[in-house]
């Protein structure tokens, strides 16, 4: 636990991505395999549930340290993380009763039961753990049990970090994390192994994401030796067939097969050895849905024949990563596609659609096209080079996404929270109104879109200009506008403005604008059916 606690510091206190690895591979070139499979767990992003509620641990550490309640909000409100509030509150620990057992010990033997435990119990193993562990140690500890483990690296970097151990091509390790796995000490000697039978049926392929466009398209050369397809708002996912099952996974690793009964029929029907990539989509009369109607479906146990039938989900493809067993990845997007419209043309699933290829003939007609984009319930363009492989993440150079300009509203600053990790100090997370009549009615939150010289000027306001405060939100002096931008809007009955918006953030502050100056409810309400040609309409 030691050297993990170790790691994790060693990798928030630097932004050298190439120190990053470096510690990760030392780490893991020198941890038992039992210890080493966690570590890849915890730092490629999966956590087990939280073990026991936040209440009962910030009650406990009280006691402990022996602070009221008052002095354990303030301190919280200033750390802005429950875990290192917790770890920095607690008196020091006995020496004599430090130990350094092992990360996979502490994991399965300690933190993994804790859950079920009923409270006395969970309450004298996690006492019994902070006396036991240094302030490091209890950081991470308490980071485990409140389920927010959380650490500064991609899985990319992870999987930089393992190819430097096991001096494998990046590609390889990066396949082999994907899709579900246990962190036993057997998957992470497979994991680095020379040959580890790579032939998990359900595993999928790592995605290949594409990066914003920069500048002009005219700058990428000759359109002919582009493929251009709309850029669909919904869910990145991958549908595998293979040993005659079916599964259908998301981008963020989630097997969710269940929940697309329409995916897992489509799946069902493809031949042995088939990977398809794709979005799915909410599609009904022959048109996309908007995004906020697929979310009814997300994260639903049980899907009734109403919701399925109210937002039918289809598979828009544009990519065959596997086919017949055979790992296609190397091959050209034009061979690629060649492949995937003659298993569409076969397939011949309601499920299954082939995302358009936009056969326009030079760059200012495709602009001419993507001004029309929010028309068609898309979000831009796709560029993808005819010549280039199926690359592991973002990879610059082949992939550019081309999206239309986001809605813009003016809109002022009314509530101010403080951030959390390294932005506890400020207030970062804001609250912003329009007007409706005489009022300022909140319509969305930000968090995002300032420089840190900004963010510490808008501070020093809040401190200045707080009217109440209500825990730990402050009722801000409403006087600084800010350009908002956001992606998609939609009418919302769950919200005081009723609208909703996707994606927002701070695109500048509007200095030159005083709060008479924000936009209308009546205005935001008219995005709703707004032409999505105009810039910012």
């Amino acid at each position: 636990m030691r050297a993990f606690a170790d790691l994790f510091a060693a990798l928030d206190e630097t932004t050298k991505t190439t120190d990053k690895v470096a510690a990760m591979a030392r780490y893991c070139a020198a941890a038992p395999p039992a210890d080493a499979a966690w570590a890849v767990y915890f730092l490629s992003g999966r956590k087990p549930r939280q073990a026991v509620p936040s209440k009962r641990l910030r009650l406990w550490a009280r006691e402990l340290a022996g602070v009221p309640e008052w002095l354990f909000d303030e301190s919280y409100h200033h750390v802005g993380d429950v875990a290192e509030t917790i770890a920095l509150l607690l008196p020091p620990p006995v020496a004599s009763t430090a130990t350094d057992r092992p990360l996979a010990d502490w994991v399965e033997n300690h933190l993994l039961p804790l859950r079920a435990l009923p409270e006395e119990r969970q309450k004298e193993d996690v006492l019994a753990a902070w006396a036991a562990l240094d302030a490091r140690g209890r950081f991470v500890w308490n980071k485990f049990i409140t389920g927010e483990f959380r650490v500064g690296v991609s899985q990319l970097l992870v999987v930089r970090a393992l190819a430097q151990v096991s001096n494998l091509p990046t590609d390889t390790v990066a396949h082999r994390l994907m899709g579900a796995w246990e962190p036993t000490p057997l998957f992470y000697a497979s994991l680095v192994a020379p040959d580890a039978g790579d032939a998990d049926v359900s595993r999928p392929y790592p995605f290949f994401l594409a990066h914003p466009l920069e500048g002009e398209p005219h700058a990428l050369g000759p359109v002919a030796e582009w493929q251009a397809e709309w850029k669909w708002d919904g869910i990145r996912s991958q549908v595998v067939r293979r040993g005659g099952q079916s599964f259908v996974w998301s981008r963020g690793e989630e097997l969710v097969t269940d929940r697309y009964p329409e995916l897992r029929s489509l799946a069902e029907g493809l031949p042995d050895g088939t990977v398809i990539d794709g979005e799915i989509l909410p599609w009904k009369d022959g048109r996309v849905l908007p995004f906020g109607e697929l979310q009814k479906r997300i994260g639903r146990k049980t899907l009734s024949k109403k919701l399925l039938g109210d937002v039918p989900a289809v598979l828009m493809a544009y990519d065959l990563v596997e086919w017949g067993g055979t790992d296609l990845r190397e091959e050209p997007l034009a061979e690629r596609r060649e492949k995937l419209e003659a298993l569409a043309e076969r397939a011949k699933h309601p499920a299954l659609l082939l995302s358009p290829r936009l056969a326009l003939d030079s760059w200012d007609a495709l602009a001419a096209a993507r001004r029309a984009s929010r028309d068609r319930g898309v979000e831009g363009m796709m560029l993808k080079r005819r010549a280039a492989p199926y690359r592991v993440g973002r990879v610059r150079g082949d992939w550019w996404k081309w999206k239309v300009e986001p809605f813009a509203v003016d809109a002022v600053l009314i509530y101010a929270q403080s951030g959390h990790g390294k932005r506890s100090g400020l207030y970062t997370d804001y609250t912003f109104g329009v007007w409706d009549g005489d009022a300022l009615v909140p319509f969305a939150k930000a968090y995002s879109g300032l420089t840190d010289a900004e963010i510490r000027k808008v501070d020093a306001f809040i401190r200045a200009n707080t009217l109440e405060k209500f825990g730990p939100v402050r009722t801000v002096k409403p006087e600084l506008v800010f350009e908002l931008g956001f992606e998609g809007i939609q009418a919302s009955g769950r919200h005081k403005s009723g609208v909703a918006v996707r994606f927002p953030r701070m695109l500048r502050w509007r200095t030159d604008k005083t709060p008479a100056d924000a936009d209308t409810l009546d205005r935001v309400k008219a995005l709703l059916n707004a032409s999505p040609g105009e810039p910012g309409a």
